[in-house]
């Protein structure tokens, strides 16, 4: 969690360490992606109970009951956790195409680590002022920032291949959370009823 939050003060120097003493997958997705995903989403979770957001035709905030809030934050996570790794796997095919041999384990560590200040955004939607798209934007610009660093530092790609990498790599991340953040946005104007009421409906079987 200490590298990632340097990412944001020191991303070349950052990068460098990372890729000099690469992590085990099991070591980045436990001690620092999942517990990264599980704040994000409390936060996230917590203003939507507490402070709710706004939505309607006649604008009116909404204050969303704890079950329904714990099984939208819960299924987000799994979504965000699934577009980390398919990603990663795409950016890994994407290199084979520039005659590149990087490994799984480098394209997670440069993506997961590279959302840092996306999921860091994401506990904007806290607030009930803040709309979804502007926590993304955000996000996600000052992700492909870290990435420009990240991807030639860690992927180690022939430099005349590693721009064109580091563009496939931002246009898969932009193009998948964009995808997510529609619906996330959407959701929480009230503009999907019918994943509301599966929301509501997986909701009402827990008890807590």
């Amino acid at each position: 969690m200490i590298e990632a939050l340097l990412l944001l003060f020191s991303p070349a120097d950052t990068w460098e360490r990372i890729g000099r003493a690469p992590r085990s997958f099991a070591y980045i997705f436990f001690t620092y992606l999942v517990p990264l995903l599980v704040v994000s989403s409390f936060v996230e979770g917590y203003g939507l109970v507490h402070w709710g957001k706004w939505q309607g035709e006649v604008p009116h905030i909404k204050k969303w009951p704890f079950n329904e809030a714990a099984v939208f934050e819960a299924g987000q996570l799994i979504v965000m956790l699934l577009i980390i790794l398919l990603n990663s796997a795409l950016v890994k095919s994407v290199g084979e195409t520039f005659h590149a041999r990087h490994t799984f384990l480098q394209t997670f560590t440069v993506i997961s680590y590279g959302l840092f200040p996306f999921l860091l955004a994401r506990m904007l939607n806290a607030f009930s002022d803040i709309t979804p798209w502007v926590s993304w934007m955000i996000g996600i610009l000052l992700t492909i920032g870290l990435l420009y660093h990240g991807v030639p530092r860690v992927m180690l790609p022939d430099p005349a291949h590693a721009f064109g990498l580091y563009m496939s790599t931002a246009l898969l991340l932009l193009l998948s959370t964009g995808l997510l953040e529609f619906v996330v946005a959407f959701l929480l104007e009230g503009k999907l009823v019918r994943l509301e009421n599966v929301i509501s409906g997986l909701a009402s079987r827990l008890h807590f």
